[in-house]
């Protein structure tokens, strides 16, 4: 919301009537992997987001957007600790607090992933200390989070998926579908 109305701001300075832009931004769909809805089932009143968001400020901000345009569904937070800061010990005390608004708050790392970028190796109980968040989750296995989701009931309940990465390759479109249980001409 926030970069729209900047842009809004700019257009007016360029001569652009709101009129012009409203009907312009109408149309918009957002920019990819940018709070991107990648699916929606309207009737179990399920959508999946993905998102590029992984330092906390974005983490925090994320899930208070879906949580207000959302807020009678149940809002399951996935994010992976994929760059070297994010993998960094140092910089975990910046994580704390920043999933706290999610109700089913969940971190994802990959150990190989740290020691390919040869940073201090971290636990599973380091990385959930560092958070401090008492509901957190925190995975050192993709296909173990996976299997977590696929047996949640997602019905009125919202997936935010959140990385720089790619979840060490989870298909997050297949993902994305069988969670909304998308079938015929859903989106």
């Amino acid at each position: 919301m926030q970069n729209i109305d900047a842009a809004w701001s700019v257009c007016r300075c360029l001569g652009i009537g709101d009129e012009a832009f409203l009907q312009a931004i109408a149309s918009f769909e957002g920019a990819s992997r940018r709070l991107e809805k990648i699916a929606d089932n309207k009737t179990e009143k399920v959508s999946v987001f993905k998102d590029f968001a992984h330092s906390p400020s974005k983490l925090s901000a994320t899930i208070a957007a879906v949580k207000e345009q959302y807020p009678d569904r149940k809002l399951v937070a996935c994010m992976e600790l994929h760059t070297f800061s994010s993998l960094s010990k140092a910089f975990f005390p910046h994580y704390k607090g920043c999933m706290n608004q999610a109700d089913v708050p969940m971190v994802y790392f990959n150990p190989k992933a740290v020691e390919h970028k040869k940073l201090e190796a971290i636990s599973e109980d380091t990385v959930f200390e560092a958070f401090d968040c008492p509901s957190l989750r925190v995975f050192s296995d993709s296909a173990a989070l996976v299997r977590e989701l696929k047996k949640m009931d997602w019905q009125n309940a919202n997936l935010l998926w959140m990385t720089s990465g790619n979840f060490d390759g989870v298909d997050e479109k297949a993902l994305a579908l069988e969670i909304a249980r998308i079938q015929g001409n859903c989106k």
